[in-house]
């Protein structure tokens, strides 16, 4: 059995003259980001392995994750292959992870997982909006081998706003 949860990076800035890589987190994805992460910790859930895309806003969301978990920024790697919008970089990345990891975060970009959930998982989402999250099981051994899962959980910050 082998997990994927997948994050979309927080609501980001439009206000500064920056590239897209370089854009930063507004407020809002700052404390969506942390209601998601303290949701899915008050679940007990920890992933065995944490990977993020480059991009500010990604890694950003990603790090707010890590105080929720209370891990360092050397629990987390980052990689450019999740600097990806359509889905293709994150898939191969995916099915080339280490089969002594069964569940595995990645904090990245849509559309590329709203994509990736509704091809591998068994509830069509519309839209994965800004922190929100997804966990997808799998019945298999070996990434490579990854095929069409069970969604086991999504988290929207939306609903969990006061």
């Amino acid at each position: 059995m082998k997990s994927i949860t997948l994050v979309r990076h927080g609501k980001s800035s439009w206000e500064f003259d920056v590239s897209d890589f370089l854009r930063p987190l507004k407020n809002r994805g700052v404390d969506d980001a942390k209601l998601v992460a303290n949701q899915y910790v008050s679940l007990g859930l920890l992933p065995n392995v944490i990977y993020s895309s480059p991009a500010v806003r990604a890694f950003s969301t990603c790090k707010i994750f890590l105080g929720a978990f209370n891990l360092s920024e050397d629990s987390v790697t980052i990689k450019d292959d999740l600097y990806d919008f359509g889905g293709e970089s994150v898939i191969n990345f995916i099915k080339r992870l280490p089969n002594d990891y069964n569940s595995v975060m990645l904090f990245g970009h849509n559309h590329a997982f709203t994509s990736i959930a509704n091809i591998f998982g068994d509830k069509f989402i519309d839209n994965l909006p800004t922190s929100g999250l997804i966990k997808i099981n799998f019945d298999i051994s070996d990434w490579k081998d990854l095929k069409q899962g069970t969604t086991e959980l999504l988290i929207i910050p939306k609903e969990l706003r006061a």
